[in-house]
């Protein structure tokens, strides 16, 4: 009798999901949220978090191929929100791959729930300027056109030497990721030189077709 005890004692304790603020070994802890019960893990190689785990409320995902900066502000975003409004929540994790000075480079993944996280397809943003956003670039300025409505920014005052002004308007520079009013919304950089930047792209995610597109695309330039 007392092995049997002992038997469903331990089977209890291999099927009971972790409880929050458990750990994994070798693994550090880089992002939780204590209200959700949403912890993410990772290990430290060099300088970057690579083979991410991901404790939600006690069931672990792997995800091996993840990377992000190990500056502890540029610690992974967690958000468990309602982003496609079907009145159900989704997990979204905004990662940083790298920063620095007019450098942002961010990635985000979404999951649904069903009997387990499943992860959704966000659209590239860089594909969606591509597809959506005209641009022309001269010495004197910049053009940038989406849709019908076309903005030009004057650039003189920058006083960019002719030489170091790019062919075009370049995006990617800037890559940021944000969670506002239960939408998920990146803005994209664009830049005219090395050090200089004419405005961003805005766009806002809808879900559509089974996966995470642009909704809406607006460029706001920078007071120059």
């Amino acid at each position: 009798m007392k092995r049997y005890i002992i038997f469903i004692m331990a089977f209890l304790l291999v099927i009971v999901p972790n409880k929050a603020g458990a750990t994994i070994p070798g693994y550090t802890v880089i992002a939780k949220s204590d209200k959700d019960n949403i912890t993410v893990y990772a290990k430290k190689m060099g300088s970057l978090y690579r083979d991410f785990k991901i404790d939600f409320k006690g069931e672990i995902y792997s995800e091996p191929f993840w990377m992000n900066d190990t500056s502890p502000t540029h610690a992974p975003q967690i958000f468990y929100e309602d982003i496609n409004k079907d009145k159900k929540k989704e997990l979204i994790i905004i990662l940083t791959h790298g920063y620095g000075t007019g450098v942002l480079w961010e990635e985000v993944h979404v999951y649904r729930y069903t009997n387990g996280l499943i992860d959704v397809l966000v659209d590239n943003p860089i594909a969606i300027v591509l597809k959506n956003v005209k641009t022309k670039l001269s010495t004197k300025k910049a053009e940038v056109s989406i849709g019908g409505k076309k903005t030009i920014v004057d650039i003189t005052s920058l006083e960019i030497k002719p030489t170091n002004i790019y062919e075009d308007i370049a995006f990617g520079g800037i890559i940021d990721y944000e969670v506002k009013d239960n939408q998920l919304i990146v803005r994209v950089g664009g830049q005219i030189s090395p050090a200089s930047f004419v405005g961003e792209i805005f766009i806002v995610y809808e879900y559509r077709d089974k996966m995470y597109q642009a909704k809406s695309i607006e460029f706001q330039p920078v007071d120059l």
